[in-house]
C-alpha cells in the first residue's frame, strides 16, 4: 500500500519528506519539560490530527511532564509484572499461557504506542491501553484485564485454600488446633 510504504519511508529517511506528526510529537516532550504545561494548557492536541488516539502519549508529556510518562510507564510495567509474576508457579499450562499472552500483549501495545510518540517506530495508529480515545481499544483491554484478574483471583483462592489446610498444627495432648 502506498501509504504503509510512505509512512516507512518517512522513518527510515527522515531528511527526505517531512513527518509532521512525529515531530509535533517530539516538540511536545520539549515543550512539556519535566513537569509539563499543566492540565488543558498543552497545544499539540488542538495541531495533531490523532492525537487523542495515536499521539496520547505526546499529550500527556507535554501537559503533564516528562515525570508523569515515566510514572504511566512504571504503572504499565508494574501491571505486567505482577500479571507475570503471578504465573511463575501455576502448574495450568493453559493459565500460563493465557495470563502470559494477555500481559504481554497489554505491555506491548503500550510499547509501540510509546515508541511512535518518541520517534523509535513508524507511526502504526496503535492506541495506548486504557487511555487513548476509542470504545473497541477499551473494550478490549478491560476484557483482557478482567480474565488476568479472573484467573488471578483464582490462583490466590487456590494458594490460600493450600495454606489453610497446611496450618493445621498438632498441639500438647494430641489435640488439633488451628493456627
Amino acid at each position: 500500500f502506498p501509504h504503509v510504504q510512505a509512512r516507512v519511508d518517512k522513518f527510515l529517511f527522515p531528511g527526505t519528506t517531512e513527518s509532521f506528526q512525529t515531530d509535533r510529537a517530539l516538540q511536545s516532550f520539549i515543550e512539556g519539560g519535566f513537569f509539563g504545561r499543566g492540565p488543558g494548557e498543552g497545544t499539540i492536541k488542538s495541531v495533531l490530527p490523532d492525537a487523542h488516539t495515536d499521539f496520547i502519549f505526546a499529550v500527556i508529556a507535554e501537559e503533564y511532564g516528562i515525570l508523569a510518562c515515566l510514572v504511566l510507564a512504571g504503572l504499565i510495567a508494574f501491571i505486567v509484572l505482577r500479571a507475570l509474576f503471578h504465573v511463575v508457579e501455576e502448574k495450568d499450562l493453559f493459565v500460563r499461557l493465557a495470563v502470559s499472552g494477555l500481559a504481554l500483549l497489554f505491555a506491548i501495545q503500550a510499547m509501540i504506542n510509546m515508541a511512535v510518540a518518541v520517534n523509535l517506530f513508524p507511526v502504526t495508529g496503535q492506541p495506548l491501553p486504557m487511555l487513548s480515545m476509542g470504545g473497541t481499544s477499551i473494550w478490549f483491554t478491560s476484557m483482557a484485564l478482567g480474565i488476568i484478574l479472573s484467573v488471578s483471583a483464582d490462583i490466590e483462592q487456590e494458594e490460600s485454600e493450600r495454606e489453610g489446610q497446611n496450618q493445621v498444627k498438632e498441639v500438647k495432648g494430641g489435640a488439633l488446633a488451628v493456627a
